[in-house]
């Protein structure tokens, strides 16, 4: 990450902390000049710890402090006319025409056919294809919910609360976090005028998540819980799709305590629902798996390893993840996440050599992806800086751009990372 954009984000999740400088550094336990220097592009990035303690002052995730890895394609722009064309899905133009009945061709199976490969793509990191079919997908399930039936327009209605949830998980993914709680506040009304009781609490988590993104942590927490209670009161959690939504809202809720800096009691809620995991094979089976949240015992595992190696607690991290098997249904993003917590566990705990093995292991399952990422690019920064390189650091720093840099005229010169 260039310095402006490090110190321009610095400044920016500060005030939207409503911190000062001077109160970060004492949240964060690092120097006012160091804050000072990021923020005014004087410093040239800093360690990862010191972003680590940067991060846990302001109560965010590292990577948005570093920047997220891109959501389009490097040719892209995300206020192209490919976004502009979902913001107008989203919202529709003032005094715009009524959407009209779908035609005779229309099925309500290949609509949700659909909205189910556009969530498979999202999970995939196909952001480009996913905001291709966005516009025409919110379009049908707006058509649908003018059918004829009662039954239809619900299930037209249950249709659109998924579509507009998928425009704005994609939203947040461009930066867009404002644009993304409108398109989940129509899907949650959507979500109301549905068949499906699950759509609402599924909107709720998917909102919670962008409340953290904001740094609405208390609102993100409360609102998970909420929906949790309310599920497990309703006696929703009978089910396989029920217990899966419900215990995505407490691995939200988790999520939220530990940017709160209540790390055990997150501690306590992972553990609650990995327990609870075990019973999804075990309850009557639901529908596509596509279309309900992601909740297994790996993936609850999956989120404990990352909450440990983010909140200080890089051995705990390494002792979850060792031995795991991952279930079938876990989506390959996830599977990149683990590998790079438990590189940053490594690099933590001073274990070079077990960072690069399993930095080489990300790069042989997601080469393009680790490309694009600050933090693996991060962690390869501050390994190249160590006095005894590990063997097969160079081939990952030549891949990754941080083993020699272009200067101003063009030719390499060696990297002077910090």
């Amino acid at each position: 990450m260039a310095n402006e954009d490090l110190g321009r984000a610095l400044r920016r999740l500060r005030r939207l902390a409503s911190l000062t400088q001077e109160g970060l550094a004492e949240r964060s336990g690092v120097s006012v000049d160091v804050v000072r220097q990021l923020e005014q592009g004087r410093k040239h990035s800093a360690r990862l710890p010191t972003l680590h303690a940067l991060a846990s002052g302001l109560g965010v995730e590292l990577t948005a402090l570093l920047g997220d890895p891109p959501a389009v394609s490097s040719t892209g722009e995300n206020d192209g006319p490919r976004f502009v064309a979902v913001r107008r899905a989203i919202m529709p133009p003032l005094w715009g025409p009524q959407p009209e009945p779908p035609g005779p061709d229309f099925s309500f199976g290949r609509l949700r056919e659909q909205i189910a490969d556009g969530w498979t793509q999202y999970h995939s990191a196909e952001f480009d294809s996913v905001m291709q079919v966005l516009p025409g997908l919110i379009s049908d399930a707006r058509a649908a919910t003018v059918s004829g039936s009662d039954d239809d327009r619900g299930t037209g209605f249950a249709a659109l609360g998924k579509a507009l949830q998928l425009a704005g998980h994609v939203a947040v993914r461009m930066g867009k976090t404002d644009l993304a709680l409108i398109s989940l506040e129509r899907a949650t009304d959507a979500a109301g005028q549905s068949s499906d009781p699950l759509l609402l609490p599924m909107i709720v988590n998917s909102t919670a998540w962008t409340y953290q993104r904001q740094g609405r942590l208390d609102d993100a927490l409360s609102i998970a819980l909420r929906a949790a209670d309310d599920m497990a009161s309703a006696g929703r959690t009978d089910t396989a799709d029920g217990l899966k939504v419900w215990g995505a809202l407490i691995m939200s809720a988790a999520t939220s305590a530990a940017r709160s800096g209540d790390y055990e009691r997150a501690a306590v809620m992972m553990e609650t629902a990995e327990r609870e995991a075990t019973r999804v094979a075990k309850l009557p089976g639901g529908g596509d798996n596509r279309m309900v949240s992601v909740f297994s015992p790996s993936s609850v595992r999956i989120e404990r390893v990352r909450l440990a190696v983010q909140y200080g607690h890089p051995q705990d991290a390494l002792a979850l993840a060792e031995g795991m098997r991952l279930s079938k249904d876990t989506p390959p993003s996830w599977r990149t996440w683990l590998l790079l917590d438990v590189a940053r566990a490594h690099t933590d705990l001073g274990d070079a050599a077990g960072a690069v093995k399993t930095l080489e292991s990300l790069r042989r399952v997601a080469p393009t992806w680790m490309q694009h990422h600050t933090l693996a690019v991060a962690i390869v920064r501050d390994l190249w800086a160590l006095p005894n390189r590990p063997p097969g650091l160079r081939s990952l720093a030549d891949f990754l751009g941080v083993g020699e840099q272009r200067g101003e005229s063009g030719t390499l010169r060696p990297c002077q990372c910090p």
